[in-house]
């Protein structure tokens, strides 16, 4: 979120970002974003309605032309909020269903097949993301946009200059990675993730490679439970404010997910240059470069399979080295969150109509705005058009209907049955005048992060 709101904003964007106060919002105001509280919860239960009520409020406030609604709780609140009165992107970021199983799972497809309606754009950052969708009966007009990093921020550490910045544990202890390989793992601590599957193969690489250690970045649900599992070569570093040194200091870099939309994990540590594990799941597989696959992608769940690709690498310096230059390279190529910026406003821009003849201006360029419901992971945004403008939604007959009441046969779902996080949002207001700057749209975006 920060890198596309610092992207955006670099290139003359307006943004606003609604959400609970924190690191995050911290960090916005920095950038020079204008945030506004919206107290919300990761999952949907009771406190929703209330929630889609401040939502509504806040989009009366801002008065946006368009709204981006991020994964699933703040694209859930976020289309109930708008219900199709201003052009509206939504971003799942993995879908809900895939999180949850049982009755949760129908919920959240029946919620996500309902709600598309409510969508001009149903965005994927990857391919297979967009496949699962369909398989799945989510029909709506689709775009893949892959996610981009900040690649100057997420670089290789300086070949001379200043020292590397020391890595330090979750007490402050600094972890000495010299002759010592160092494998790192960042991510939510949740079944997601994959955690538990690393710390099961991690006893086979000690088993070839004693010394070898294992610090997991992050917070979430299953710490303690990890914890228990972990043996003394494993430390925990919980929430890090910055991940560039842990990512320059690895050997290698772990994401061992169950799924994915698209991880930005992967993508930063290919940025700065050091290789990476990931699963052989939908929108993983998609960070690497073909190049990479070989040595770099294990099955799921598959301890063993991991174990060996860890222990490989490890044991091969100038492999490492190749294999994280090649991924540098596919990173300027492919995922510089510039490129990522450009092509959204880019479809900001289609959805209002809007023809840019020259470029090199931002005049024409909508304004983000961003949501973040209640916790510093995710941000969201939501926001609508000048209030005298007509509706020209597509679902008109739902106008007189509580705006946060779920559609007519969903079961809302309860609190902690779904493994989401918040949302964000991007550009704002138009000048209403139609003079000046151009339309500016609204964003809810929810993305996992633990840099908060």
């Amino acid at each position: 979120m920060l890198d596309l709101a610092r992207a955006q904003l670099a290139a003359g964007l307006r943004v606003t970002v609604a959400c609970p106060g924190g690191a995050l919002a911290a960090d916005l105001r920095e950038l020079g974003a204008d945030v506004r509280d919206w107290p919300a919860s990761r999952s949907p239960g009771p406190a929703l309605r209330g929630e889609v009520r401040r939502l509504v409020r806040l989009i009366d406030e801002v008065r946006p032309e368009l709204v981006h609604a991020h994964s699933a709780k703040a694209g859930l609140a976020a289309r109930l909020a708008v219900r199709g009165r201003v052009p509206t992107v939504f971003q799942p970021h993995a879908w809900s269903f895939e999180a949850v199983g049982g009755l949760t799972a129908a919920l959240a497809l029946h919620w996500e097949r309902w709600g598309a309606r409510w969508a001009d754009r149903v965005v994927c950052v990857s391919e297979a993301e967009r496949a699962t969708g369909l398989r799945a009966g989510v029909r709506a007009a689709y775009a893949v946009i892959p996610n981009g990093i900040d690649t100057t921020r997420f670089a290789p550490a300086p070949a001379c200059g200043a020292p590397p910045t020391p890595v330090s544990d979750g007490q402050g202890r600094p972890v000495d990675a010299e002759d010592r390989p160092l494998v790192v793992c960042v991510g939510r601590l949740c079944r997601q993730k994959g955690q538990d599957v690393l710390l099961r193969a991690w006893q086979d690489v000690l088993g070839v490679l004693p010394r070898a250690r294992l610090v997991l970045l992050g917070d979430g649900p299953d710490r303690e439970g990890l914890r228990r599992q972990a043996p003394p070569s494993v430390q925990f570093t919980g929430a890090v404010a910055d991940p560039v040194p842990w990512y320059r200091a690895a050997d290698l870099v772990v994401l061992p997910s169950r799924w994915e939309g698209m991880a930005l994990a992967p993508l930063e540590a290919l940025g700065c240059g050091t290789p990476v594990v990931v699963t052989d799941v939908d929108g993983a597989r998609e960070s690497l470069p073909p190049a990479l696959a070989a040595h770099c992608l294990v099955p799921p769940e598959d301890p063993v399979a991991l174990a060996g690709a860890i222990t490989a690498l490890l044991s091969d310096p100038p492999l490492r080295a190749g294999l994280g230059d090649q991924g540098r390279r596919h990173i300027l190529s492919a995922h510089d969150v510039r490129h990522t910026a450009e092509r959204i406003a880019s479809l900001y821009g289609e959805l209002l109509g809007i023809t840019d003849t020259d470029p090199g201006t931002t005049d024409a360029d909508p304004e983000p705005t961003h949501t973040d419901p209640g916790t510093t992971d995710a941000d969201s945004d939501t926001t609508h058009t000048d209030p005298g403008t007509p509706d020209t939604g597509p679902h008109t007959a739902d106008a007189g209907r509580d705006p946060a009441a779920p559609p007519p046969g969903t079961a809302t779902p309860t609190p902690g049955t779904a493994d989401t996080a918040p949302g964000h949002a991007a550009p704002g207001p138009a000048d209403p005048s139609g003079a000046g700057d151009a339309a500016q749209p609204v964003s809810s975006e929810c993305r996992e992060s633990i840099h908060s």
